[in-house]
């Protein structure tokens, strides 16, 4: 399990735990590491947003690099999340000269929108940062 610069582990950082319900979208984009992790109860690996499992999970996390399928996918997340569940938001970082129209700006709104606020940011490997959504404590 890589711990990055931080010399954290990438699971711990992420609050990934053995025994949760997760829904990893796009996963094969991000590192192994997360599609390795056998600790889940539930995971669903999808290539992109659309027809998602029924849920609820305590953990979502979507790999993305479009701005409209991020802002049309956070909705339909948020509807199979657990209450005190998370979603992470990872989206390739500048340096990594990926093309995105996805920044921690335009997650940011796109997240209140749908009825989500963010509570930490973090660099997921070389090429995503993550930025972690949670449904806010007075509508839990």
């Amino acid at each position: 399990m890589s711990a990055g610069y931080s010399g954290t582990p990438l699971l711990k950082k992420l609050g990934y735990k053995a025994g949760q319900r997760a829904l990893l979208i796009g996963a094969a984009a991000g590192p192994e590491e997360l599609l390795a992790f056998d600790g889940f109860a539930s995971v669903a690996v999808l290539a992109r947003p659309g027809k998602l499992p029924k849920g609820p999970f305590d953990l979502v996390h979507i790999f993305e690099k479009d701005a409209a399928v991020l802002d049309k996918a956070l909705p339909e997340l948020v509807a199979r999340l657990e209450p005190n569940g998370m979603i992470w938001v990872s989206w390739p970082k500048k340096a990594s000269k990926v093309p995105t129209t996805i920044t921690e700006d335009v997650i940011r709104p796109a997240a209140f929108r749908a009825g989500l606020v963010d509570v930490k940011v973090c660099a997921v490997d070389e090429v995503w940062s993550g930025l972690k959504l949670v449904i806010p404590v007075a509508r839990r």
